[in-house]
């Protein structure tokens, strides 16, 4: 029988791993021994592929999107393997492949799993997944100002890492809006660089104003109310003329509500990009809303306060691999719209850094007893996370943080009809545009 030859082509940038305490060369070894307890211990942030013969493991942290696709050649199977969908199909054209090439051929792997492949040729072998980061449900107690603690401890504990990972002289912006999560990322932050002896000095709360949105009144209020109203650096924008499709093509999604929020993030990051051309490093609080499900139930028909407080990792994989709802081309939750915040930083060459995405923290929030503190109750669901963020805070740095209702980005920086003037198409519409990059 003739021999395939299967062939791996890694298009991820190794300098994108940051590791806290290993060298990628172990951190690959521990990937493809296939270990979950030794993949857990990777510390950072990374997407680490590794092969031996035709098996071929990858891992990936919650901040790092990583697709991949399975070419056919004449010597047998070519798995490639990126970040970015359009890198795989550049990949093709340059080999003469892409007529091979569909984008929903290309396949997502899912954050917190150990994906193994096997490139045998035809018929290809669906991918298996083993779970590295576990959360144990019901196992923390119910005592908000304990939980507070503890979430907020290891909140401190990976911004510290991060802080003493980068230059010591570059300056830190936190994209802010004076919410829960910016908030407590930024006072964290300061409390941090104060305790490790750096300059507070380096340190900017950017606040992205596109016209009459209610985030730069919070963000002063907020930062007033703490006594650090000069760290405020307001981002003016005009997104009148904004264009979907340049955030379509930079995400490479169409969910609505995730090419609302990148359409922010890429106003503000833009902004930030011209008014400082060597900006480097940024902050911000995703996935703080993912662990602690404070996302508006009413608003999804699928959801019930069962169904989320039941499934400790709803907001951050989705319905879960191996489910029905369980999707190749993109896995779930936050493990997809990571993009939102992951390609327009790329693309405007800053490093950000989402604390809350953090293993740590996700295990934590997902370890609450959560039927037990919202007593399955809908209000009180939404009523925790300010408690428990505000208490930890308190108990870490000491300062008394301002609590303000839930809003999301897109709802903040600008007024509600001028959103969806700016964007005003479909879902539907969103998604032929995407299919459109590849004609």
């Amino acid at each position: 029988m003739h021999q395939y030859v299967g062939e791996l082509v890694d298009l991820t940038d190794p300098a994108l791993n940051h590791l806290n305490d290993l060298s990628i060369e172990d951190a690959r070894a521990r990937v493809l021994e296939g270990i979950p307890d030794a993949v857990r211990a990777i510390s950072g942030s990374f997407a680490i592929i590794a092969r031996s013969g035709e098996t071929v493991r990858i891992a990936r942290s919650l901040d790092r999107p990583v697709r991949y696709f399975l070419a056919k050649k004449v010597a047998g199977p070519a798995l490639v393997v990126a970040d970015r969908i359009d890198a795989i199909h550049d990949w093709l054209k340059s080999q003469g492949l892409a007529d091979q090439f569909h984008p929903n051929y290309t396949r997502m792997v899912p954050a917190h799993y150990i994906t193994t492949i096997r490139i045998v040729g035809c018929p290809d072998p669906s991918p298996s997944y083993e779970r590295f980061v576990v959360p144990k449900p019901g196992t923390m107690p119910t005592d908000v100002d304990t939980i507070g603690r503890a979430y907020i401890g290891a909140l401190s504990n990976e911004i510290g890492a991060w802080l003493q990972r980068i230059p010591a002289e570059a300056p830190i912006g936190v994209s802010f809006s004076g919410g829960i999560d910016s908030g407590s990322v930024f006072l964290v932050a300061a409390h941090a660089m104060r305790t490790l002896g750096l300059n507070l000095g380096r340190l900017k709360a950017f606040t992205l104003h596109a016209g009459d949105g209610p985030d730069l009144a919070q963000a002063r209020a907020f930062l007033d109310a703490v006594d650090m109203g000069l760290f405020l650096e307001p981002i003016g924008a005009d997104l009148s003329t904004v264009d979907p499709s340049e955030v379509i093509r930079i995400t490479e999604d169409y969910k609505s509500l995730d090419v609302e929020c990148a359409t922010m993030g890429i106003a503000l990051m833009r902004g930030v990009r011209e008014r400082y051309p060597d900006w480097r490093y940024l902050l911000d609080g995703d996935g703080g809303d993912e662990n602690m499900k404070d996302y508006p139930i009413e608003e999804n028909p699928e959801l019930t306060i069962r169904s989320v407080v039941n499934n400790p990792l709803l907001y951050q994989e989705g319905w879960g691999v191996g489910t029905m709802k369980h999707s190749l081309t993109y896995s779930g939750g936050l493990s997809r719209s990571y993009v939102r915040t992951y390609a327009p930083a790329r693309h405007f060459s800053f490093e950000s850094f989402s604390p809350y995405t953090r293993p740590a923290l996700v295990e934590l929030a997902g370890s609450l007893p959560w039927d037990e503190l919202s007593g399955m109750d809908v209000d009180r669901l939404y009523e925790l996370k300010g408690e428990i963020v505000a208490a930890g805070v308190r108990a870490i740095t000491g300062v008394e943080m301002p609590v303000f209702t839930k809003r999301r980005f897109q709802h903040g920086a600008m007024d509600a009809d001028a959103l969806h003037h700016a964007l005003p198409w479909s879902e539907a519409e969103y998604r032929r545009r995407f299919l459109a990059l590849y004609p």
